[in-house]
């Protein structure tokens, strides 16, 4: 298609119709599931504040990456990152346990673990291909066969966050009653940073290591802004993953082939949920200025109370 052929494209071929191309198709497979898991796991993020800490496990999957494409090619890249990631997150838990301020855990773990990567990519021919492979993702070359390991490794993370969601919740909103009730904090804190390295892991395997962190983060961020009702943060997070996921890939695919607007898909992608979050905090800024009815019903407001104290 023609540039100039962009208005021949109807809203259902680029909503719809570019998913039955196979390569569109594996994208939109591979990034809904990791959204969904991704907003999920975000929401505990967002709750116990790991915001940094991601941004560090992000960077500790880069060796991985490397190291797993040097080795093995394509084939190797989400066993890399696997591995690499676990080891950050068990290391930064414990560097945390052990009294290390978060801060200064992830700039040790980010600044060793990045430098690594960088120099064994650097042993490459291609280095500049890699690198940028590495950095910005390849969500529209995923390979047939990597289609399962990342569904894989995304659904790992979500198990370990279901199986363990309630201690989660509990442990961020009272850590000294979740310890007091029985709960084991290392092992919840080692469950909740696999959870997050696994999420990178796929992530960083498809839109990159500089861009994984938006799927992680700004679906929960979305979600506390449209409820303060705690158990409707994880579903509202998911949808909101995924939608945007799908959106980013029909308007790259749209503005790239309709338009010939060369669009990088997982920047692309990145830039929707952007978008999708500021468009929430527009809404929830207009709708924070409304009057308020005095004559809301008794009984929501306890709840409301209760949402507003988990916010915090």
């Amino acid at each position: 298609m023609r540039p100039g052929e962009w208005f021949a494209m109807s809203l259902g071929d680029v909503l719809f119709g570019a998913f039955a191309l196979p390569f569109m198709g594996r994208a939109l497979l591979v990034l809904l599931v990791l959204s969904i898991v991704a907003g999920i796991v975000g929401v505990l993020v967002n709750l116990r504040g790991l915001e940094f800490i991601s941004d560090g496990l992000t960077h500790a999957v880069f060796p991985g990456l490397a190291i797993g494409l040097a080795v093995g090619g394509s084939a190797g890249l989400v066993p890399g990152a696997a591995i690499a990631a676990l080891i950050g997150a068990v290391l930064l838990t414990l560097f945390v346990r052990a009294g290390v301020t978060s801060d200064a855990a992830v700039a040790v773990v980010l600044t060793a673990t990045f430098s690594v990567g960088v120099i064994v990519v650097s042993r490459s021919d291609d280095y500049a291909g890699e690198l940028e492979a590495l950095l910005f993702g390849r969500v529209l070359t995923i390979a047939p066969e990597d289609v399962a390991p990342l569904v894989v490794v995304s659904l790992a993370a979500a198990v370990a966050v279901g199986a363990t969601l309630k201690q989660q919740v509990f442990r961020a909103f009272d850590p000294h009653g979740s310890r007091a009730a029985g709960d084991r904090g290392l092992a919840l804190d080692l469950v909740l940073n696999a959870s997050i390295a696994l999420v990178v892991v796929a992530g960083a395997s498809t839109v990159g290591t500089l861009l994984v962190l938006a799927l992680l983060i700004v679906p929960g961020a979305s979600a506390r802004l449209a409820t303060v009702h705690l158990w409707r943060l994880f579903p509202i997070a998911a949808a909101v993953g995924a939608v945007s996921a799908w959106l980013g890939l029909a308007v790259g695919f749209g503005a790239s082939v309709g338009a010939g607007i060369d669009l990088p898909a997982g920047s692309t992608v990145v830039a929707v949920f952007v978008v999708v979050y500021a468009l929430m905090l527009g809404y929830r800024l207009v709708r924070d200025r409304m009057p308020r009815s005095p004559a809301a019903p008794a009984a929501s407001r306890p709840r409301a109370r209760a949402g507003a104290a988990g916010e915090r």
